[in-house]
């Protein structure tokens, strides 16, 4: 009895540590596609080329799948997602915000190669260390599709004549 004890104590801190990477998966991954549906509404209205207004649709569209998606996930665990992006994802938008034609073009695909790249980053993250079962079958399924993601903003980056670097 002593010893189920101590291990349960001694693993106790395992399971916390490994819930709030989980955790914060779950806040970060929904943070970014709030993010992603808001940018890719304002592309679809404020975009000056039709490559932006098409990628911001499709942005709308796989989004919000993957964050219906997450919520339902993160509704049978108990967890509640932020309803917002970041404050820092807050500040991209509010600049595109104010942006219009090609500057806001130029703006929104940077910030699409930034986001798309952190999101990549997080997902692989989460399929390597995860804890959560749900959260890195998530991640696993989901990864591809960002990845394709990236692919098409790069080649929309080339084309606008946007540096590709990180």
């Amino acid at each position: 009895m002593k010893t189920a004890f101590l291990l349960l104590l001694l693993a106790a801190p395992l399971a916390v540590f490994a819930d709030s990477a989980d955790s914060s998966f779950y806040k970060n991954a929904a943070e970014g596609g709030l993010f992603e549906v808001d940018a890719g509404n304002m592309a679809q209205a404020k975009g000056n080329s039709q490559a932006v207004k098409d990628f911001g649709a499709m942005m709308v569209k796989d989004h919000s799948a993957a964050n219906d998606k997450l919520k339902s996930i993160a509704a049978t665990k108990g967890i509640s997602l932020p309803t917002s992006a970041s404050v820092s994802q807050g500040a991209t938008k509010a600049k595109l915000d104010v942006l219009s034609g090609d500057t806001f073009d130029k703006s929104y695909i940077k910030s699409q190669l930034r986001a798309h790249r952190q999101t990549i980053a997080l997902f692989k993250k989460e399929i390597a260390s995860g804890q959560d079962a749900d959260a890195k079958a998530f991640a696993t399924e989901t990864l591809p599709t960002v990845r394709a993601h990236l692919q098409a903003i790069v080649k929309i980056a080339n084309d606008a004549g946007v540096s590709t670097k990180k």
